[in-house]
């Protein structure tokens, strides 16, 4: 029987144990040109004893930052950067990949140069606000992208991905949950086309399908995994036949060879246990346990191989050592949510160690 402390080749990247970091945004990419610092280096060594880290999201071009202060990959300055976070952690042994994350529709004008809007399937704006620097701000109708808009949005995934090897990343994980651009076009209210890219389950699920195969031949499949967030409802995002869609984006993607699926669990165990089933190769899950962060019980997920690697989110954020907590049955740090986006070291590299 495997446990979550056993190693796991995952497609050729040996990782220590089967306790991965989730992406989590901290919003302290406050170097030049939206570029991470030493202090983000020294945030993502600390839990190099994950067996996988997943970064917060990186935009994978300027008009695909949606909150302020996120890290880009689109710039040789920030490739240079992200080479100090991933040689930081490669030291501590860790493994590290970067989520690529676009987020569409979800952002603001104030948080983007020369004019530009956020960009989306279709213009329809979610009715809600987003932190600017100016303070929160109601979001605003997208901009519908054209064809060839969105076949630029595709090799800038693929660029971006590109960009990650240059900077010493394992790999990359492609969004495509919680309502970013991705999961906008696999949407049944936000992507309201009616051309190839929307209208039929088919043409909702090509986007994701064609990023992923653009990355895959840009830097191989074993480095190259997918989000998923199916029934998650974040930023306002409606998926009415998940039943039918999420198989049909699992038979587009098995084919690439991705490194893994990583799902985001929605309350319905029993559509994980069906998208298991179907899915041929590595499955991370991030289990629903809301009201409460992930904790110790959800180690069982592995021994009865409802998953193969478990992430953790709030846990890891205050505990920066935490596959060596969970083996020692705790004890564990509670993370303070009022530092967890913006600020300096405080609620970010000051949580102790054992």
């Amino acid at each position: 029987m495997a446990t979550a402390f056993d190693p796991y080749d995952l497609s050729g990247t040996k990782l220590a144990n089967r306790i991965a970091m989730a992406p989590m945004t901290r919003s302290r990419a406050f170097g030049p040109g939206a570029s991470p610092t030493d202090l983000m280096a020294e945030y993502y060594a600390q839990r190099a004893g994950a067996g996988l880290i997943i970064t917060e999201g990186v935009q994978p071009s300027v008009v695909g930052q949606g909150y302020t202060s996120t890290p880009g990959l689109h710039s040789d300055e920030q490739v240079a950067a992200w080479r100090k976070v991933t040689d930081a952690v490669h030291a501590q042994g860790g493994k590290i990949f970067a989520q690529i994350m676009h987020s569409g529709r979800i952002g603001h004008p104030s948080l983007l140069p020369d004019g530009l809007i956020p960009v989306a399937p279709s213009p329809v704006r979610h009715d809600g606000q987003v932190f600017t620097n100016e303070g929160p701000q109601d979001m605003v109708t997208p901009k519908e992208l054209t064809e060839a808009e969105i076949a630029e949005t595709i090799a800038d995934f693929a660029s971006a991905a590109r960009n990650a090897i240059a900077a010493g990343f394992d790999g990359v994980e492609l969004h495509g949950a919680n309502g970013y651009l991705i999961q906008q076009f696999l949407s049944s209210n936000a992507n309201q086309r009616t051309d190839g890219w929307g209208g039929t389950v088919e043409g909702r699920v090509r986007f994701g399908a064609e990023v992923a195969a653009a990355v895959v031949e840009a830097i191989g499949g074993n480095r190259v995994g997918f989000r998923i967030s199916p029934n998650g409802g974040a930023n306002g995002l409606v998926e009415h036949d998940v039943d039918e869609l999420y198989p049909a984006l699992l038979t587009a993607l098995a084919p690439l060879g991705l490194a893994y699926l990583h799902l985001v669990e929605s309350p319905d165990r029993d559509l994980t246990r069906r998208l298991r089933a179907q899915w041929p190769g590595t499955l991370l899950l991030n289990p629903f346990t809301a009201p409460e962060p992930t904790g110790p019980a959800a180690l069982s997920l592995i021994e009865d191989g409802t998953a193969d690697v478990l992430t953790f989110g709030a846990l890891f954020l205050a505990n920066p050592d935490l596959p060596a907590r969970l083996a020692a049955g705790g004890p564990f740090n509670t993370a303070d949510f009022s530092t967890a986006f913006g600020g300096d070291h405080r609620g970010y590299t000051d949580y102790p160690a054992l």
